[in-house]
């Protein structure tokens, strides 16, 4: 579905990315661990559209090397940026509103109930607290609500950047296991970027290493959780859990 092949990214004369090659299937979670600056969100705002880059990027057998951020995001590759970048003084409705404008054309006209409601079933806090302001729910809550807006945009696929970035271990797995859900059960083929690499290697099928900007190790992610290199770059000695 996604493809990738001698992707380099630039800001200015700094080449950030040296010749990734990458894909992700439909049905797959995959994943990308590394240290703070490897690349890694480099490399989804390359996949994005945001960032100068070359090399080969094609979605679903077509090239999209050249295509602007706002095209490939109609075409439903939806990238959610670490952060938690709500709209802070827009209710948890109207920031699932807006997303719609990808796909609707613009804001105002509401022919997206069931989008909501599926939004308000996976995450039923956001339910809860639908007239509320973005900028008063808690840092788990923005992140659901991140993702909720991607949902919105009706995803064929999911660019998820560490999205577990100053959450309580608590709020973590429950954020996972959603998102594991929505893989699960909408289809939606999902590219993480994720710092806590136990987590990711765990809900993910395939892994990639990412280290200053080049690939340096990738396989099956089960395998890669028991790989050395791995185990004393990332997480130290592993528990029979694990």
């Amino acid at each position: 579905m996604l493809k990738i092949n001698n992707l380099k990214a630039y800001y200015g004369a700094i080449e950030a990315l040296h010749g990734i090659a990458l894909e992700v299937n439909p049905g797959e979670i995959r994943c990308i661990i590394g240290v703070n600056g490897a690349g890694k969100t480099t490399l989804l705002k390359a996949i994005s559209g945001v960032v100068e880059k070359s090399g080969s990027i094609s979605w679903s057998d077509s090239d999209i090397s050249e295509a602007t951020a706002r095209k490939i995001a109609q075409m439903g590759i939806i990238h959610v940026p670490e952060g938690r970048h709500v709209f802070p003084g827009l209710t948890v409705r109207e920031n699932l509103e807006v997303s719609t404008i990808s796909w609707h054309g613009f804001f105002g006209a509401k022919p997206y109930t069931e989008d909501i409601d599926l939004v308000f079933s996976i995450f039923p806090r956001l339910q809860e607290r639908a007239n509320q302001k973005a900028w008063s729910l808690s840092g788990g809550e923005q992140q659901m609500l991140v993702i909720g807006r991607a949902l919105m945009a009706r995803p064929k696929m999911l660019l998820l950047d560490e999205p577990s970035m100053g959450l309580a271990p608590k709020v973590i797995n429950e954020l996972f296991s959603q998102i594991v859900r929505i893989h699960k059960e909408q289809n939606i083929p999902i590219l993480l970027i994720e710092q806590n690499a136990r987590l990711a290697l765990r809900v993910s099928s395939y892994a990639y290493v990412l280290d200053q900007g080049n690939i340096i190790l990738e396989g099956d992610a089960k395998e890669l959780r028991r790989d050395p290199r791995v185990v004393e770059a990332y997480f130290g000695k592993l528990s029979k859990s694990d």
